[in-house]
């Protein structure tokens, strides 16, 4: 397995060593952590971008740069800034073209895990509701029958939980924020994600008996939004062999998840 490659920015002292899932002489899948941006944001053009900082490492020539003999990275999907997982990257133009050309013709098959509030009726179901940007809330979107565009996600449970259940989502479409605006629309909301209502996990509101030590405050077990790209299967863009890339899950949620299966009286097989 390859190191880690390491980023860093010098205009907010931040760090990070990212994880390489997959690398060949045309591809590098990373796994991006939460609260980094995948691409700059022209909002906030002081705050790192994974891009951004990747761009800076190529044009420095840094030795995990040089050992690769990298002179090219672009990516052809996004990931929100809290979500965590496969991140996929072009080393040349020619395979970026084509790997866009993979994304426009939705070959590939991207799954996501998300730990919501709530519990669905069923243990699979299918969305298929048009999405559109809210009107008075920039970024956001809603569900919008009469203006919004095709937008079709599938949902299986992994596991159910007291009042949380873990979800496996895979994006048919691939609009931005389309899984929690789905999910909000079916009256289940992702842990963490604040924009479309949904409220941190804390372990005293699962652990009875739970006491902080003095002095102490407590931090929520998931405080940004439970959103994980788990898998992204799609056939090599120049071999044509395909490729499934993985993401295990992070620790806040593996931490959560082993919390909520200890003190989640409910918790059971799907």
């Amino acid at each position: 397995m390859n190191p880690p490659i390491k980023l860093s920015s010098p205009d907010t002292r931040e760090f990070w060593e990212v994880p390489v899932l997959f690398e060949d002489a045309h591809l590098l899948a990373l796994d991006k952590p939460a609260g980094l941006l995948a691409s700059p944001d022209r909002f906030s053009p002081v705050r790192p971008s994974l891009m951004g900082l990747l761009h800076q490492a190529v044009a420095a020539g840094k030795p995990w740069v040089a050992q690769r003999g990298l002179t090219y990275l672009s990516n052809t999907h996004r990931l929100d800034a809290d979500t965590t997982g496969v991140f996929l990257l072009a080393k040349s133009k020619t395979v970026l073209v084509k790997l866009a050309d993979l994304f426009g013709s939705r070959k590939p098959l991207q799954q996501y895990l998300a730990l919501v509030h709530g519990s669905p009726a069923e243990n699979q179901f299918q969305i298929n509701a048009k999405l559109a940007a809210q009107p008075d809330a920039a970024g956001l979107v809603r569900v919008d029958p009469r203006q919004g565009k095709r937008a079709e996600t599938r949902f299986a449970v992994v596991k159910r939980f007291t009042d949380q259940t873990l979800l496996r989502c895979e994006l048919i479409t691939n609009r931005p924020h389309q899984i929690r605006a789905h999910l909000l629309n079916a009256g289940l909301r992702v842990v963490g994600d604040a924009l479309y209502g949904g409220k941190p996990l804390w372990l005293s509101r699962l652990k009875r008996d739970y006491r902080l030590k003095p002095g102490r405050e407590e931090r929520p077990l998931v405080a940004r939004t439970a959103l994980h790209a788990e898998q992204l299967a799609l056939p090599h863009p120049v071999t044509g062999e395909q490729l499934a890339i993985t993401a295990p899950l992070p620790k806040d949620l593996r931490v959560a998840v082993k919390y909520l299966r200890e003190f989640s009286a409910a918790h059971r097989a799907a």
